[in-house]
């Protein structure tokens, strides 16, 4: 895989603490050209996940990975019962490690299931609104979605940037691939719209240029 920002690899088990919430920024966007997809930032502004495949041909079969490109967890939809597994790695075992089915009940969003039987997570709120939370079995509230707002005035930046807040008692790799299962339950029409847009025109060397300028100005707003 290839690196993104190879001199700020955070491994994604350092994203987690014993002693308070992670505080994490979710941007609906890859930082490679003419790639959908998600990467996420510790406050320090290091990258610590990176998911680069999504898009519509791909969304059955998307891998997780942390900063240096290294699988972490594979999503798959399983068709025709239209649920979701989570494996380990690139999805090499047969066995899932959690299996989630779309809720279509009061304030409930999600399941997440072990062994195809219990309920492990529940997932509650808004995702159009990025208001949600992930609650354990034993109602336990582990992980939170949040708008990203900016400093100076409260202003939000939009619906493809805002924060994962993840518990002490919760793994900030699994909240990740929780909230990817929440974007593909629930799709936005930007997302939908993006992935059938037009490829960006030509040549490819001036546009690569654009985009990095681009996303490194929008990046320092992120962590003033």
């Amino acid at each position: 895989m290839r690196k993104v920002h190879p001199k700020a690899c955070v491994r994604a088990k350092e994203a987690c603490s014993d002693a308070e919430a992670v505080v994490l920024t979710v941007w609906k966007k890859s930082l490679l050209p003419n790639c959908n997809g998600f990467t996420v930032f510790d406050t320090q502004g290091n990258l610590v996940f990176r998911l680069d495949n999504y898009s519509a041909a791909n969304k059955n079969h998307l891998l997780l990975m942390d900063a240096a490109g290294t699988p972490l967890l594979t999503i798959r939809r399983k068709r025709p019962t239209d649920t979701w597994v989570v494996l380990e790695g690139e999805g090499s075992s047969k066995k899932p490690l959690f299996t989630a089915k779309k809720h279509f009940h009061g304030n409930c969003l999600a399941r997440i299931l072990r062994d195809k039987k219990e309920v492990a997570y529940e997932m509650e709120g808004s995702y159009a609104r990025r208001c949600c939370a992930f609650y354990d079995g034993e109602r336990r509230k582990v992980v939170e979605t949040k708008m990203k707002e900016t400093v100076a005035g409260g202003v939000a930046f939009g619906a493809d940037i805002f924060r994962l807040i993840v518990q002490p008692n919760m793994d900030a790799t699994l909240a990740m691939a929780f909230l990817v299962l929440l974007d593909l339950m629930f799709p936005s029409s930007s997302s939908s719209s993006s992935s059938s847009s037009p490829s960006l025109p030509t040549p490819q060397y001036f546009f690569n240029s654009l985009y990095i300028i681009f996303s490194s100005s929008l990046l320092s707003l992120f962590f003033r």
